[in-house]
């Protein structure tokens, strides 16, 4: 091994000590250099020498959406499985992750080919979330569900926290939509029921966000349905941030209904 080599291990080797120490996790996990194991390193070795990450990351994946989906069914017991949904590819997104990848430094402690890492793999979106997912997973097989619980609230939870403050992202949908519109001089938006469906004990509601422009017409910007009013206004608010990242709110057409009392 040549001094350069030396250099390069033993500076991979304090990157994982410094990554295992900010996730809580032991240096000797027994999983945890397959976990940081990239294909293109695999791939350079003789086939069966060495694992990669990826059938970890495959397994990550799910424990992470499973827990993910614990903490959000505790934090928000009011909230419809829509919203939840919404909530947890907000937590466990590619980008997401890779943020949380960033934070902690894990780029560093990735075991690599020469080539890919020459070409910048180390430092992409996608890998650094598969890395983060292949830990889940690493940490599962080697220390059970309780551990793995308590390194996704690290991975999670200040986007958790975050979401927690707004109230969901149904209701922060809300919150952008009025900010983008004072923004572009529009007047704050409103939410009209405009029907109602299934029995009473299970019923679903049907909420359009509209603005006021001139004489006194409303411009439609979303429409979007819910188990409460809550929920479906907020999912209309999302569908009209979409809509209007895409459009100018003054071309959308008119809504007879939008326009009455």
């Amino acid at each position: 091994m040549t001094t350069r080599e030396r250099a390069a291990l033993a500076e991979r080797e304090a990157a994982i000590e410094r990554l295992c120490e900010r996730l809580g996790l032991a240096p000797s996990l027994p999983t945890l250099g397959c976990a940081l194991t990239h294909p293109s390193f695999a791939n350079e070795r003789r086939r069966g020498q060495r694992q990669d990450n990826q059938r970890l990351e495959f397994l990550g994946d799910a424990v992470l959406g499973l827990c993910v989906s614990e903490f959000l069914m505790e934090r928000f017991q009011e909230v419809d499985e829509g919203e939840l949904t919404v909530m947890r590819a907000a937590l466990v997104n590619t980008e997401a992750l890779a943020a949380f990848a960033r934070e902690v430094g894990l780029a560093e402690a990735l075991l690599l080919g020469r080539g890919a890492d020459v070409a910048g793999e180390r430092y992409r979106t996608n890998v650094l979330a598969d890395a983060v997912e292949a830990i889940v997973g690493a940490v599962y097989l080697d220390e059970g569900l309780e551990r793995v619980r308590q390194l996704t609230l690290i991975v999670v939870q200040r986007r958790l926290d975050a979401l927690v403050a707004s109230g969901g992202i149904e209701r922060d949908a809300k919150s952008r939509l009025q900010e983008r519109l004072q923004a572009h001089g529009l007047p704050p938006p409103r939410y009209r029921v405009v029907d109602t469906q299934g029995p009473a004990h299970s019923r679903t509601f049907v909420v359009e966000v509209a603005i006021t422009e001139v004489e006194g017409q409303w411009t439609v910007l979303g429409a979007a349905d819910g188990r409460n009013k809550k929920s479906a206004e907020g999912r209309a608010a999302r569908v009209a941030l979409e809509r209007l990242a895409k459009d100018d709110p003054s071309r959308q057409e008119r809504s007879p209904k939008a326009s009455e009392g």
